[in-house]
């Protein structure tokens, strides 16, 4: 099961006059820092001596929930295509590569063969002018298991990132001080799982809110 990060949108779990919320950059961090390893937030309003939200409130609630919907609306994956270094079942069955760039993100999933136990990886491939993102998300077919244990991530043929488990959803922010990447592929490697890993999704997103 997975952990609940509990935080409140204030410095302190109340309400106090003297305070403000929590800026959109500092809200953004926390949801990287829960969501982003698998984890379920749990946001903390606090009401005011009236018993209702302040207004300043409601309104960085509104940003930080536009700010999520504009990072995460346009996945770059979805122009690209996927190979994979085994399926499972072979060519032509319903565990190929592909499935990770679907819009289903628990039921259709890759599956590498039984065989392949030791180069399990999938690769996204742009188009020849490449792709512009700072923000690469993993999803696992979270309804049959959480079993990836170790990955890594390589653009490009060069290691950017890794992690240990993915879980639901695992994002990863790459590039230098924010910047994008601008790169024709990326690759990741199950280094070390619980049986077969399975892959339900995976995103490239462009994060215009990330401080160069």
């Amino acid at each position: 099961m997975p952990p609940e990060c509990d935080v409140s949108i204030r410095p302190g779990w109340f309400w106090h006059k003297s305070e403000q919320p929590k800026e959109l950059s500092k809200l953004l961090h926390t949801y990287y820092k829960s969501v982003g390893r698998n984890c379920v937030l749990l946001l903390n309003v606090p009401p005011n001596s009236t018993g209702l939200i302040s207004e300043i409130d409601i309104h960085r609630l509104g940003e930080f929930r536009n700010a999520i919907n504009s990072i995460f609306s346009h996945n770059l994956a979805r122009s690209c295509t996927a190979k994979a270094s085994s399926q499972r079942g072979g060519n032509g069955s319903d565990f190929g590569p592909e499935n990770v760039l679907d819009e289903d993100h628990l039921w259709t999933y890759w599956a590498p063969s039984e065989k392949d136990e030791q180069g399990q990886w999938i690769e996204i491939i742009g188009e020849d002018k490449g792709l512009r993102f700072n923000v690469i998300m993993i999803q696992e077919a979270i309804g049959l298991g959480q079993r990836i244990q170790r990955h890594e991530i390589y653009v490009d043929g060069s290691r950017v990132a890794s992690g240990t488990t993915v879980g639901y959803k695992r994002l990863h922010k790459v590039g230098g001080r924010g910047l994008p990447m601008h790169a024709k592929s990326v690759k990741i490697r199950v280094v070390k799982s619980r049986g077969l890993p399975l892959i339900s999704s995976i995103g490239l997103f462009l994060d215009p809110y990330l401080e160069p």
